[in-house]
């Protein structure tokens, strides 16, 4: 039997610092295939960090309106292969001949998040509206993200990964997070946390989804299915994923710094005296 492997492994290094040659060891996150399929079905390939696996099966089955709900996935097996790892489910026939009429299949590098789309019309689909309407102080949401950097183990080690979280307020104002899933992928670290949340009950819609990357609109898509409405990110958004997050009345902050963000759509949801 085959053992999954670590998120990260140690290597050597040659290191040159301040004029200085030392050897040593760092270390780095593994990157590995994962595979999913339904009803032995081959489906998708991702690269992705070997971790997580069945909130990242549950997450991305959800993202790609594979499935509606967790329990809509009668079996889970995580199956390890020399060249990578299958999450092998099974769903109800219905599902099945669903997923088979669309005739998709995936397959590209770490998160590419929109490989082998046989429609633009599916690439480009609105996300769905938002309906919740939170407000969050500025001040709780720098916090925040302040408070997303402790909570990345595999990112303090590495310095390689990118991480997704949900952060709930308290009746206070002050909050904490919910939830943190980390991934060399951004739209996987998404994907997984999405799962996490769904297995969990947590509601989405109550709370701020974090990132530690750009604001991309497959990010913005996987957050309204998510049902939050306010994503805080530290770089910036594109200006398609405005558009759709203006569309899906979802607020976007960005380029969020110690000294603040930037708001770009639907303001109201921040409190920012």
């Amino acid at each position: 039997m085959i053992p999954l492997p670590e998120p990260a492994t140690a290597r050597p290094r040659l290191g040159w610092r301040g004029g200085v040659a030392a050897q040593g060891a760092r270390l780095l996150p593994e990157e590995t295939a994962i595979a999913f399929s339904y009803n032995r079905v081959a489906h998708a390939v991702m690269m992705a960090t070997p971790a997580s696996f069945e909130d990242f099966a549950v997450g991305f089955s959800l993202n790609e309106r594979i499935i509606a709900s967790p329990g809509d996935i009668e079996d889970l097996a995580i199956v390890a292969a020399p060249s990578g790892i299958e999450l092998r489910m099974w769903i109800d026939g219905g599902r099945m001949e669903a997923l088979t009429a669309r005739r998709r299949q995936i397959a590209g590098p770490t998160g590419c998040g929109l490989c082998g789309l046989e429609s633009l019309d599916d690439a480009m689909r609105p996300a769905p509206p938002v309906a919740a309407e939170p407000r969050f102080r500025a001040q709780a949401l720098q916090e925040a993200m302040a408070a997303l950097g402790d909570a990345q183990p595999l990112h303090a080690a590495t310095r390689a990964v990118h991480a997704a979280a949900l952060w709930l307020p308290t009746a206070s104002g002050a909050g904490g997070l919910a939830a943190v899933r980390e991934d060399v992928g951004r739209h996987n670290a998404l994907d997984k946390l999405a799962g996490a949340l769904a297995r969990s009950g947590a509601d989405g819609a109550a709370g701020a989804v974090l990132l530690t990357s750009r604001v991309s609109v497959e990010l913005v898509q996987k957050t309204a299915r998510i049902g939050a409405a306010v994503i805080v990110a530290v770089s910036a958004p594109t200006a398609l994923a405005v558009r759709v997050a203006d569309a899906a009345r979802i607020t976007v902050a960005a380029i969020a710094r110690a000294d603040g963000f930037e708001v770009f759509t639907h303001p109201s949801r921040i409190e920012l005296s």
